[in-house]
């Protein structure tokens, strides 16, 4: 059940740049949001950030669905101004 939750796809994508201008990334589920706030993010002592984490962090778990981690994701891609769109 654990693997299931942390793999749930988002119903709708979000396309953020964390990184080059050239270097879109397409969001689709829980655990590639959890990547780039874990590896790709710009501003990594943002509250915005840590909220995230720990939303995705939640569903992981079970504790939560996943379009709580979809906001809160979204959340902190506008603070950090990487949000390119919410869906393709």
């Amino acid at each position: 059940m654990e693997s299931i939750a942390r793999t749930r796809r988002f119903r709708k994508p979000i396309v953020v740049q964390p990184g080059r201008i050239d270097r879109d990334r397409v969001v689709l589920s829980v655990s590639d949001a959890a990547e780039v706030l874990l590896k790709d993010w710009p501003t990594p002592a943002s509250k915005t950030r840590l909220a995230a984490i720990a939303a995705c962090l939640a569903v992981i778990r079970g504790d939560k669905p996943p379009r709580v981690a979809r906001q809160a994701f979204i959340v902190a891609a506008k603070d950090a101004r990487i949000l390119l769109g919410e869906q393709i």
